[in-house]
């Protein structure tokens, strides 16, 4: 499976024959680099501009805007959409937010969107364990760090991939990743660049904070 970061929460994932991306932006409207990115499916884990933009995105692609429940797209690959967040007030501030959780060549991959408070139990076990759990770290509108810190306990993922927090030129102010990464011991941190190629095979022994750098 190939994963790339396209910049804020735009992840891509690929394995050939399908590829997915998740919550596309625009980029001028950040004030970063917009996504270059083909796909089959577009996932988007709520209707706010810096994660709703499909229209960036080249192909004919399927495009799923806070799906909640099960579904197969090509490829054969399940998607599963499970309702939470944006915020501490059960949606009341900003809204709802979707988790989307699928297998690619046997990876499990957890995507939190703009995750605002802890999720419900029943969404806890559904992630729980996952390979790869993408979380926004960057407080301001997502959960505040103690919160990312028992969020990550209880999936307690094989990798946590921060996403969401401050970069240079963004137009909004969000926490820094480093004051993420104090939480995280330093042996656990490996900063991977802008794209990976892994296969089951390749997942670590021990829990591990992957950084990728756009």
């Amino acid at each position: 499976m190939r994963i790339r970061w396209h910049g804020h929460s735009c992840f891509e994932f690929s394995n050939g024959e399908t590829t997915i991306v998740i919550d596309p932006h625009d980029g001028r409207s950040l004030g970063i680099k917009p996504p270059v990115a083909s796909a089959n499916v577009v996932l988007m884990t709520h209707d706010h501009y810096d994660h709703n933009a499909a229209r960036v995105i080249r192909g004919e692609h399927q495009n799923f805007l806070g799906f909640v429940g099960e579904t197969e797209v090509r490829g054969g690959i399940t998607i599963r959409g499970f309702s939470t967040f944006h915020d501490y007030a059960e949606g009341s501030e900003r809204g709802p937010n979707s988790i989307y959780m699928f297998e690619m060549e046997g990876i499990t991959v957890a995507h939190c969107g703009d995750l605002g408070c802890i999720p419900s139990d029943d969404v806890l076990e559904a992630i729980k364990g996952v390979d790869f759990l993408f979380v926004p770290v960057g407080e301001v509108y997502t959960l505040e760090l103690p919160d990312v810190k028992k969020l990550i306990e209880l999936v307690n993922p094989r990798i946590t991939v921060p996403m969401h927090y401050m970069v240079g030129g963004l137009s909004f102010r969000l926490s820094s990743l480093d004051k993420f990464l104090e939480m995280i011991p330093d042996n656990a941190v490996d900063f991977i660049g802008n794209e990976l190629e892994i296969a089951q095979s390749d997942l670590p022994d021990n829990k591990e904070c992957w950084v990728f750098d756009h």
